[in-house]
């Protein structure tokens, strides 16, 4: 298992080139199936923002994430970043703010959200948007 802050800032390096094409800023995830779908890199040759498809990520390591070329043609997730949102359960009450969470490098699987008061299990996840990730009730 590896946490989504041991990722925050590992370089971005291709694995045919060996070329760095920026660090991690952050991954997308779906929370109603559990899984990263995207990595999100800043700075690099573009110096702005790139996306690339988790299906892209050859392996991620406590020293760099190495990446295969990706299809142009797959789209960009919306912009939420799991990590700092606040945490909501289906009827509304408040469970604290995402600090970190766990996942699987190799299959981008989520195992655990870990919030101000506890750990979720990724099974709980319902949704995440712009106000809050939403989890089932205990």
């Amino acid at each position: 298992m590896m946490l989504f802050s041991d990722v925050q800032g590992l370089p971005v390096v291709t694995l045919a080139e060996a070329a760095e094409l920026g660090t991690v800023a952050s991954l997308a995830v779906d929370a109603a199936s559990g899984t990263v779908t995207h990595l999100r890199i800043r700075g690099g040759r573009r110096r702005g923002r790139t996306v690339l498809p988790w299906s892209a990520v050859h392996a991620v390591g406590p020293d760099a994430v190495l990446v295969r070329p990706a299809d142009a043609a797959d789209p960009a997730p919306p912009p939420h970043d799991l990590l700092a949102s606040r945490v909501l359960t289906e009827g509304g009450d408040e469970r604290g703010q995402v600090r970190d969470a766990a996942f699987d490098p190799d299959t981008g699987r989520l195992v655990t959200v870990v919030t101000g008061l506890d750990e979720l299990p990724a099974d709980r996840l319902l949704g995440l948007g712009d106000y809050a990730l939403v989890v089932r009730s205990a």
